[in-house]
């Protein structure tokens, strides 16, 4: 688009991501003027990188525990006009056929690509009028409608929709500058953190298991009590942890870390089985084979390089037999293996995240229309507002969701 054409519509959408997509797709479904206005040079990038490039856009299950906020039955609200069936409707009708992996569900072509060309395709159809490489510095509310100042101009409209984003991600664009429009307007933040993100840890032996893939558990404790836990691949890094479980527990360790409370993780490598079980397998194991060393003994059980450190930081003599153990090498032993704690610094950066919690503060925000209930006509969708997701598809869904609902709305108000 050029300065040159009209800069006027009944409904501006600031963000062309996912949920900012949806909303000028809905709000041109009922027959809005549409204007959808994005800093990059094209929209959708984020939409690229999702689900490994593979763009994992909904998931069959639904539960409210799939969704955080500070105000918790809020997005509950939302996802029930526009649920997964809604979602799957939608994307079918563009041409997007779903395949169901264990109930996330991603295009049939299984390229990310897709979801991004169809909504594309979509604002074509309805002549949704794109603006890239149009960065919103100021929103103005007048009477009546809009100002929304721009690094390429003004732009005016009756309604605007919010939806620049959060700060998570590498995408170019992707800083927060949403929320500085909506604190400009007088609605509050809930402090916002990084989520579904790697942990970094204090001790120096990562770089020794760097690499390392091991079933298990992980349990986030903040001063010693317990606040989140889940399993699954745990994947040890050179600073730290990182894979699916720990990416679902890493919201908890940001608040706390944020609170300035202690973070310990706790790793266990054998959850299935409890404390009793684990020393009746061991003590059984040993007995089959009661003259090998404790690094034998191990192999077929954990990688190397994890029973590599668990025998130096047990002080186990390498080549000590396993029927020589004593009670209390024996302790030590199933602590290293059911109860592995490290110490919880930091989270990694924004720009590996792949979203972030907090935001616009909810409780300012009409749970059924998400028009702002301080200024009249403004809307918000996705990201920018204080509710994120687990992994698997969650993230998406509340965009669909959040977008559909802040661009019928916008446009029949």
């Amino acid at each position: 688009m050029t300065k040159k054409e009209n800069r006027t519509g009944q409904v501006a959408v600031i963000g062309g991501g996912a949920s900012g997509m949806m909303a000028a797709i809905t709000a041109a479904q009922s027959g809005a003027d549409v204007l959808l206005l994005e800093q990059n040079d094209r929209v959708g990038r984020k939409i690229l990188s999702t689900g490994n490039g593979k763009c994992n856009y909904t998931n069959l299950y639904q539960a409210d525990a799939c969704y955080h906020s500070g105000n918790p039955s809020f997005p509950r609200k939302i996802l029930r006009q526009f649920d997964v069936q809604k979602t799957v409707d939608f994307f079918e009708q563009l041409g997007i056929s779903p395949k169901n992996r264990n109930g996330c569900l991603y295009p049939r072509s299984e390229q990310a690509s897709s979801v991004l060309d169809v909504l594309r395709m979509e604002c074509g159809r309805l002549k949704v009028r794109i603006f890239t490489e149009t960065a919103c510095t100021r929103l103005l509310a007048e009477k009546p409608g809009f100002q929304v100042q721009t690094n390429t101009g003004d732009f005016f409209a009756s309604k605007v929709i919010l939806a620049a984003g959060s700060r998570a991600s590498s995408v170019p664009g992707s800083d927060g500058s949403g929320y500085m429009l909506a604190q400009n307007l007088g609605h509050r933040l809930v402090p916002v953190l990084p989520a579904l993100v790697q942990l970094r840890c204090s001790e120096k032996f990562y770089p020794s298991i760097a690499g390392v893939r091991a079933q298990g558990k992980v349990s986030i404790l903040a001063n010693r009590v317990c606040v989140a836990e889940e399993e699954g691949e745990l994947q040890l890094t050179n600073y730290g942890i990182s894979g699916i479980p720990v990416f679902q527990v890493s919201g908890a360790a940001a608040r706390a870390l944020y609170q300035k409370r202690q973070v310990t993780a706790v790793l266990n490598f054998l959850p299935e089985m409890g404390r009793e079980e684990l020393a009746d397998f061991l003590k059984k194991r040993a007995l089959s084979r009661p003259r090998k060393t404790l690094e034998e003994f191990f192999i077929g059980l954990f990688p190397k390089k994890l029973c590599d450190l668990w025998i130096r930081l047990g002080e186990f003599p390498r080549n000590q037999c396993v029927d020589t153990l004593t009670k209390a090498q024996w302790k030590k032993l199933f602590c290293l293996i059911q109860q592995f704690q490290t110490t919880v610094t930091q989270t990694n950066a924004f720009s590996q995240a792949q979203v972030c919690q907090g935001g616009v503060d909810t409780r300012e925000v009409s749970p059924e229309t998400l028009e702002s209930l301080l200024v009249p006509g403004l809307y918000f969708a996705g990201e920018i507002l204080d509710v994120d997701g687990i992994c698997g598809g969650y993230n998406l869904q509340w965009a669909w969701a959040s977008g559909h609902v802040a661009g019928r709305e916008a446009a029949h108000a």
